[in-house]
């Protein structure tokens, strides 16, 4: 019995002993590791990495981007079923233990015993953490302990919700996910709300092994994850047997999706993502930015429409080019794929790879009666085609078709993969990826702003942003910036220039250049205004050796468009330099909001927790402009009045006094006493002033005072006569296909390129200007019969179509150095009372022609003239 007691005496002074060294060890190990440790305050700071993320001006997601995806929650907004499998999955007791488990830590001792290595788990959520903030992922002792002792800091001074939370948000679950919410997105292509149980299981079953097992690359393993985590859900009674039956009968589906997104701009966020690093360098990609564009949702869903139709309907002009794959049927079933959801599968995954927008992969099953065609379409499964929906003929050339088919199989064979989109009624048709690209973008002419761009048919094919990036020759629609220049430099709309041949030498060079008009023929003297109407090329280039290189240079320079642009050669004339369809947008907007200079711009606010960036735009600003001496000027366009003052006078008075005679009228006496008092004849005539008037800068500066006011760079009067010529242009010109519209207000020209290599169309009211272009990537001939007219303006109308509904004509308004005269159409000088044939023609008011002059020179040329 002495002995007995001996040596359980001795055994318990042992265990104390033990337990006292293995206190001083944790000590010890506490306090050496300890320095190291990070706080809870900074693990709580430590930022989540979040992308950068787009939005429209209307609050709509165009997208994010960054390395790690991720969308912070709170934890109220995961459901409850997803924390419970996440717990069923990873740490059941989670809510009982101080952060770590004394089983999990019995097991992993027992196992470093055994094998003398720290590789087995064992670590709670709260470790899983702690874990995220080393760098050091190997399984060691060390590692352990530092897990540990953060872990037991993070009980003791955060609430198990705000644990799980961070946990929630922060723990990678492969492809890039970081968090619950993003691996929805990414997995499922769900918000959270929407999981079902099996998905929320198989989320839950990702942590272990995130980049091997999830659904996308081994959806075998997750299935198999997925039901162990169902199991456990089922012995915690958060499931019962028939839900997870249920979900268990779920087959493993998943595909790759995109961050989620509201409005598709693709070459939007890739200009975003280029300016933000432009601007924040890498912390833009992980800093959780919000970058609020100038982007219209409506109006950039309504553009990507019409550059993919605009597109559809020049191909489908120029041929059908046979099946994507042929034979593709005969391959899948020598590789075992026999039933339909098995090759529904591989399509699924071809689509992936081969996925153009609008249009969905189809295996040619079998032909049937009348001619239809029986398909396996992706997504879809077994369909017909009507042979009416599938009849093409057949592409040779940009200029030749073959014969109608008479039969499917003229076309492509049973077993083919080819390509079928859904028709505006619904129904199946055939349809192939556009080899043809294109292009559109809208502005705010007032500020700038961009309101829509498409750089392409589809940014998944090709990432290229042709809105941006594409310098193309912009033929004709270069031409009003030469008419502008005119304006300037003494010639009116009513100047008679001589449509005949010209041959321009280049001695330095011994080349000779003989234009001439897109028609062949030759017109005789034409007034301006007909010869921008009917894009008249020879006229253009008298007119541009009339006003000489130098100055038409120098005056198109101000309109924003680069040097490059702008070759000093009569071929300027014609639009030979190299523009993108925004530095045609940039120049055009000068004439719609009545010649002020405004620059594209995009990002308008970019908050970080708070405002980080606002932008500064330019506005144009009639209201806050001089009167007489500015507006009505006629000032040359070499930019005289750029700031927006008299000599002398500061800018915040100036703008004060702007805009006098509009108020003229409300005042008594000649207008002239701002301080005189209201007189009116009746209450109704009161009334009708009270709720007409918009304040302007003399009655009201405070509301003019902060506004930075874009330079004047043409004259208002030059640029409401190219505006009103251009109308014509619309009207009964090239561009007349846009009357189908309906409105009066809208202005535009169309540019065809030299071989018919580019097609523009950029046309405007006083609110909203959009210039489309279409071409191929490799500049070779769009086909003789493709023009500005009937390729881009079709792009342009499908936009404007929707841009505009609903909306009130915007004319550009008539400044008053504006007037209106008769003159003949034969000789452009004023005509003599009682002349029948006479027409009405606009000029500014020192600019009238005088009877009496002669027809000036281009009125009386005859024949070839040579231009040096």
């Amino acid at each position: 019995m002495n002995a007995l007691m001996k040596i359980c005496l001795l055994a318990a002074a042992g265990a104390s002993m033990g337990l006292v060294f293995l206190a001083m060890a944790v000590s010890g190990a506490y306090f050496y590791l300890a320095p190291g440790l990070p706080s809870v305050e900074s693990i709580r700071e430590v930022p989540l990495q979040i992308p950068l993320q787009a939005v429209t001006r209307d609050g709509r997601l165009i997208g994010e981007v960054g390395e790690k995806l991720r969308t912070p929650v709170e934890l109220e907004d995961v459901p409850e079923l997803l924390r419970k499998a996440f717990l069923a999955a990873e740490d059941d007791r989670f809510f009982e233990h101080p952060g770590y488990d004394y089983q999990g830590l019995a097991r992993a001792a027992f196992n470093l015993v055994l094998t003398r290595s720290a590789s087995q788990g064992g670590s709670t959520i709260t470790q899983q953490l702690a874990r995220e903030y080393y760098v050091d992922r190997e399984r060691t002792f060390v590692r352990k302990a530092r897990e540990l002792f953060v872990s037991l800091r993070l009980e003791r001074e955060l609430s198990k919700e705000e644990i799980l939370e961070l946990y929630l948000n922060k723990i990678f679950l492969g492809n890039r996910a970081y968090g619950v919410a993003a691996a929805a997105q990414v997995y499922f292509g769900k918000s959270l709300e929407e999981l079902t149980i099996a998905e929320s299981a198989t989320l839950a079953g990702l942590p272990k092994a995130p980049s091997a097992i999830n659904p996308v690359r081994n959806p075998a393993r997750a299935e198999s994850r997925r039901a162990y985590v169902l199991r456990r859900l089922g012995e915690l009674n958060v499931i019962n047997e028939a839900e997870r039956l249920e979900a268990l009968a779920q087959p493993m589906e998943s595909t790759l999706h995109g961050p989620r997104r509201e409005v598709n701009a693709p070459w939007v966020l890739e200009m975003v993502r280029a300016q933000m690093l432009a601007r924040y360098g890498l912390d833009a990609y992980t800093g959780g930015f919000r970058v609020s564009t100038t982007i219209d949702s409506r109006m950039q869903a309504a553009a990507e429409r019409a550059v993919r139709r605009g597109l559809r309907d020049y191909d489908r002009r120029h041929g059908y080019r046979g099946a994507l794959r042929p034979g593709m049927l005969r391959n899948l079933r020598a590789e075992g794929l026999r039933s339909d959801a098995e090759l529904l599968r591989q399509l699924q995954s071809l689509q992936q790879e081969l996925g153009v927008a609008d249009t969905r992969l189809a295996l040619v099953m079998a032909f049937g009666e009348a001619n239809a065609v029986e398909v396996l379409a992706e997504g879809l499964g077994r369909k017909r085609l009507q042979w009416d929906r599938v009849q093409w003929r057949p592409y040779i050339s940009e200029n030749a078709r073959g014969p109608l088919p008479a039969s499917p199989d003229d076309m492509f064979a049973a077993g083919d993969l080819i390509r079928v989109r859904e028709a505006a009624d619904g129904e199946l048709e055939l349809s192939q990826e556009p080899d043809v690209q294109g292009a559109l973008v809208a502005i705010d002419p007032r500020d700038g702003g961009v309101v829509a761009l498409v750089g392409g048919y589809d940014f998944a094919r090709s990432k290229f942003n042709r809105a941006a990036d594409a310098l193309r020759q912009p033929g004709s629609v270069f031409k009003p910036f030469i008419y502008s220049a005119a304006l300037d430099h003494g010639l009116t709309a009513a100047t008679v220039v001589n449509d005949a041949p010209v041959v321009i030498r280049d001695p330095a060079s011994e080349t000779v250049w003989r234009p001439k008009n897109n028609s062949g023929r030759f017109n005789g003297p034409t007034r301006l205004r007909e010869a921008l109407v009917r894009s008249m090329n020879l006229v253009s280039v008298r007119v541009l050796q009339r006003v000489g290189l130098p100055d038409t240079i120098g005056h198109i320079r101000v309109f924003g468009l680069p040097d490059s642009s702008l070759p000093d050669s009569y071929s300027l004339a014609l639009g030979s330099g190299g523009l993108a369809p925004l530095d045609i947008a940039r120049g055009y907007a000068v004439l719609a909001n009545g010649g002020y200079r405004v620059d594209p711009w995009l990002i308008e606010r970019v908050e970080q927790d708070d405002v980080r960036f606002t932008a500064e735009t330019l506005i144009a600003c009639r209201d806050c402009e001089l009167p007489g001496e500015l507006a009505g000027s006629g000032s040359s366009s070499t930019g005289e009045w750029l700031n927006g003052a008299m000599p002398g006078m500061p800018d915040r008075l100036a703008r004060a006094y702007a805009s006098i005679d509009r108020l003229a009228p409300l005042y008594p006496g000649d207008g002239g006493g701002a301080a005189g008092r209201l007189a009116f004849d009746s209450a109704a005539q009161m009334q009708a002033a009270t709720f007409g008037h918009q304040p302007d800068a003399r009655e009201n500066p405070s509301l003019f005072a902060d506004l930075k006011l874009a330079p004047r760079v043409v004259s208002a009067e030059n640029a409401y006569i190219v505006y009103d010529m251009m109308r014509d242009v619309v009207r009964r010109g090239t561009g007349r296909r846009a009357l189908v519209l309906g409105r009066q207000d809208l202005a535009g020209k169309t540019g065809t390129s030299n071989d018919n290599r580019d097609a523009w169309f950029s046309g405007f009211n006083g609110d909203l200007l959009a210039t489309a272009w279409v071409g191929f990537d490799q500049e070779r001939s769009l086909g003789s019969n493709e023009e500005g007219g009937r390729t881009a303006l079709p792009v342009w109308i499908y936009f404007m179509e929707e841009a505009l509904r609903g909306a009130a004509e915007a004319p550009l308004p008539r400044p008053g150095g504006i007037v209106s005269a008769r003159v003949s159409p034969d000789t452009g000088l004023l005509a003599p009372p009682g002349d029948a044939d006479a027409i009405f023609e606009l000029f500014r008011e020192q600019a009238l022609p005088d009877a009496s002059r002669g027809p000036g020179p281009g009125g009386e040329d005859a024949g070839e003239e040579e231009l040096f």
